[in-house]
């Protein structure tokens, strides 16, 4: 059963012109204004950036902000999708807050950013209670056609911060410690997920000796539009 896990504020339609040093997106507005938004997505934005493409932003409310708008959707192939990816966090934080993911369940508490493992890390959240869990999460975006819908997958580029967080888990994992990947697929279209292989064998490879010891692999989908995120369900995996 699908659940609204986060409403957005209102947003401003608009046009992208154009995104450039990273963290600029110039986007033409409905009423014909150029306004500068700033692209909480660093990376390489694979497929998920194109010049033309309806997109909204949303504007801060602190007259502190740098720039007072953000970038928040794009709407390709019929599809709106997310491209803040400090929103996820947020999102599994207030989701796990309310045991919405029952392949995590038991727990009692949850704790954000605890440091972990041999290589100076930081997990995202910790579930503790009965045994502790450790979960990552990691925004997904790119895809490749499938046969009647899209597959998702992760990394769109080579990631060393990815490779150290699949190490940590795994030495975890072959503990006995609980751990798991939450990928949230931020658009709806998504049949199934698996390593963005094309983009980093390494990574691929890594993920597949992370299961193998143990770790849960959730990818989880997420409907996207002007007026929310709607959790899905779990996706189908392929390793």
């Amino acid at each position: 059963m699908s659940t609204l896990v986060y409403p957005y504020p209102p947003l401003l339609s608009g046009v992208l012109v154009k995104r450039y040093k990273r963290f600029f997106a110039d986007i033409c507005l409905s009423d014909g204004t150029i306004v500068t938004a700033h692209c909480p997505n660093t990376g390489p934005m694979t497929a998920v950036c194109e010049v033309g493409a309806e997109v909204r932003i949303s504007q801060a409310t602190s007259a502190k902000r740098r720039l007072a708008y953000t970038w928040e959707l794009i709407y390709l192939d019929q599809t709106w999708i997310g491209i803040n990816t400090h929103l996820p966090n947020r999102v599994v934080g207030q989701a796990l807050a309310q045991h919405i993911f029952i392949e995590l369940l038991p727990y009692e508490h949850v704790q954000a950013e605890v440091r972990y493992g041999t290589e100076n890390s930081r997990i995202d959240f910790l579930l503790t209670g009965i045994a502790p869990t450790y979960v990552e999460v990691k925004n997904t975006t790119w895809t490749q056609p499938m046969a009647k819908g899209k597959l998702a997958l992760f990394p769109d580029t080579v990631t060393t911060r990815g490779h150290k967080h699949l190490r940590e888990l795994t030495r975890l994992a072959e503990q006995g410690v609980a751990t798991a990947l939450i990928y949230f697929v931020n658009r709806g279209d998504c049949l199934a997920f698996a390593p963005g292989e094309q983009a980093d064998p390494e990574y691929g490879r890594l993920l597949r000796l992370a299961a193998a010891a143990g770790m849960l692999i959730l990818p989880y989908s997420f409907e996207v539009s002007p007026e929310g995120l709607v959790f899905k369900g779990r996706l189908p995996l392929i390793l």
